[in-house]
């Protein structure tokens, strides 16, 4: 039988069985090593508030704390949200990961 994936969509490899997770749009179970997994650190308060928070505040130089989310989603969520492509039977041979954004300082 043709295989589309040499992993078969999975990073596996000798393990039998993985941990189920929920996806977090849609509450799908998805096995962990097939889940598309993003690690997102998010201010507390959005971005038009700060300098208002910043100038009432009584501490000087107070920084606010951020929210840091481990989020897991599905396949079929994570190319409808666009944090994965779909990429050509060619594309899909290259197995390096993709480069990070630089993020601005």
């Amino acid at each position: 039988m043709t295989v589309k994936r040499r992993s078969h969509g999975r990073n596996k490899k000798g393990r039998g069985h993985t941990v189920s997770l929920r996806c977090n749009n849609c509450a799908k179970m998805v096995p962990k090593d097939k889940a598309c997994k993003r690690f997102i650190v998010r201010n507390m308060v959005e971005a038009a508030a700060v300098r208002d928070m910043s100038e009432a505040s009584a501490i000087p130089n107070y920084s606010l704390p951020k929210m840091y989310l481990k989020i897991a989603s599905c396949i079929s969520c994570a190319i409808h949200s666009r944090q994965v492509r779909v990429r050509s039977v060619a594309t899909r041979k290259i197995r390096t990961p993709p480069r990070k954004l630089l993020r601005k300082n």
